[in-house]
């Protein structure tokens, strides 16, 4: 291929546009699906949305009943098409749409018809609302499907917030151009403006602190507070990250992150944000929490958006509460954002129904030990009532958690199971009785965080995957003896 037919291959056989259609008609012509598609999209719009069709099914009926359109219940007519300053013909008949078409082009009104893009004025754009602003994707018609996918990485991309975030930026405009004279300082202001605290505050549901933010820019136009972002980063699994924390590794300036946390969701992160490991592990803790809180406020301080990541979600087991007690100290604006936490994940991966009706209606989240070191703090009793326990970080006391639970008087029949490395590609995953647990303190070669899910509601699970908890070895010791 010639270098001018690649360049020709590059360029666009469509300009991008947007149509002005606020308290406009657009008609929608057709009565089943399709139309319903259509009006479905066309009520992100201020359009004055009328439908023709002499048979509307319910699917339709409900599209325009939630847009506040009209049905003109007719046979098309072209005189229906007057005073529109768009048409779709979607009645899915090839014959009914190029008539429709026609119509409209002779009185000179741009028309698209639904799958037949040889005769379309314009192609509809998937659509990404975040009014005021807007992002379509076409494909011209080649590929529909890719133009979703990529709507939904845009989607991703953008908070609900943006359209909060412009429309309070279009209340500094004038303000800001009467303050600020020079181009490349108002450049930066701006800058900062859209990506640091003011938006974070917006994402953050707090308007209010947001529009104080942007006056108290405004005012000292000078270094602006940083924002932390206790960010759950779930299991390990890079899929299961969520949007928001996907979104803010992207914008972090810095990213405090723990041992636990894969290098492979660590790398999301924007590619010139500092990394800070504070690698703390069960019995290896190299950066204390005094240590950890005070990077989080010195960072926050010096003006940058920190994003504080943690495995599973922050606010279970994950020490955000002193973490979130010393940014409230310091006056630093702070969110959280959750994560998906062990106990979901092993439970989810494994297919083992946490609460069941009739047989467990409540659900514990427990570790092994308390701060003082106490084996089965408080919880024991749930379990005796038949609550399901899912125990964090107990493979170290797990013959002390049986222990206590079978002179509690739980059954040592009672199902356990044991996942380690929940979610992720090493996932093992093992199942037995509550008279096998104390094996796995033994079990040397479990060295993932490892998670114990004890109650009626495991043996209800399909465990036809899992290994024995009890070691092949001790089974045929047990019958020798």
């Amino acid at each position: 291929m010639s270098r001018q037919a690649k360049a020709t291959d590059r360029k666009l056989a469509v300009f991008p546009a947007f149509h002005k259609v606020e308290g406009q008609r657009v008609v929608v012509v057709g009565g089943g699906e399709e139309a319903a598609a259509k009006v479905r999209l066309l009520a992100e719009t201020l359009a004055e949305i009328v439908v023709v069709a002499p048979r509307a099914e319910e699917v339709l009926l409900d599209a325009v009943a939630r847009a506040g359109g009209a049905i003109v219940a007719d046979p098309f007519a072209p005189a229906h098409l007057a005073g529109a300053v768009l048409v779709f013909a979607a009645s899915g008949e090839e014959a009914q749409d190029t008539a429709v078409v026609r119509a409209a082009k002779r009185l000179g009104i741009p028309a698209n018809a639904v799958d037949r893009p040889e005769i379309c004025d314009f192609y509809v754009g998937a659509l990404v609302n975040r009014a005021p602003v807007a992002v379509a994707i076409t494909s011209t018609g080649v590929g529909p499907v890719l133009a979703r996918h990529i709507r939904a990485r845009i989607e991703a991309m953008l908070p609900r917030e943006t359209g909060d975030l412009a429309r309070l930026a279009e209340s500094f405009r004038d303000t800001v151009a009467r303050v600020i004279a020079g181009g490349v300082e108002r450049r930066r202001f701006w800058a900062r403006f859209f990506s640091g605290p003011i938006a974070g505050q917006l994402q953050a549901g707090r308007p209010d602190a947001a529009r104080s933010e942007a006056q108290r820019l405004l005012n000292t136009r000078s270094g602006e507070g940083g924002f932390v972002w206790l960010v759950g980063a779930g299991p390990g699994a890079e899929d299961l990250l969520t949007l928001r924390a996907q979104r803010l590794l992207q914008e972090a300036d810095v990213i405090v992150h723990d041992a636990l946390v894969p290098e492979a969701v660590v790398a999301m992160g924007r590619r010139d944000a500092e990394r800070i490991s504070v690698g703390k592990r069960k019995g290896h803790h190299s950066v204390s929490q005094g240590e950890i809180n005070a990077i989080l406020v010195r960072e926050a301080s010096l003006g940058r958006r920190v994003v504080r990541l943690k495995a599973g979600d922050p606010l279970v087991f994950g020490r955000a509460g002193e973490e979130i007690a010393a940014l409230r100290a310091a006056g630093i604006a702070h969110d959280v954002v959750p994560g998906v936490t062990a106990a979901l994940a092993a439970a989810a991966s494994t297919r083992i129904p946490l609460t069941l009706r009739g047989v467990a209606s409540d659900l514990v989240f427990a570790t092994g030990h308390d701060r003082d070191g106490e084996t089965l703090p408080g919880w024991g009793a749930m379990a005796l009532r038949g609550a399901t326990v899912a125990v964090y970080m107990g493979r170290t006391v797990a013959a002390r958690v049986a222990d206590r639970l079978l002179g509690a008087g739980l059954s040592p029949a009672t199902p356990v199971a044991v996942v380690e490395n929940a979610a992720q590609r090493d996932e093992r995953f093992f199942a037995g009785i509550l008279a096998d647990l104390p094996h796995l303190q033994d079990r040397h070669e479990i060295a993932g965080p490892t998670l114990i899910i004890i109650g009626e509601a495991v043996g209800h699970a399909d465990l036809a995957n899992s290994q024995p908890l009890r070691p092949v070895a001790a089974e045929r010791a047990g019958v020798a003896a």
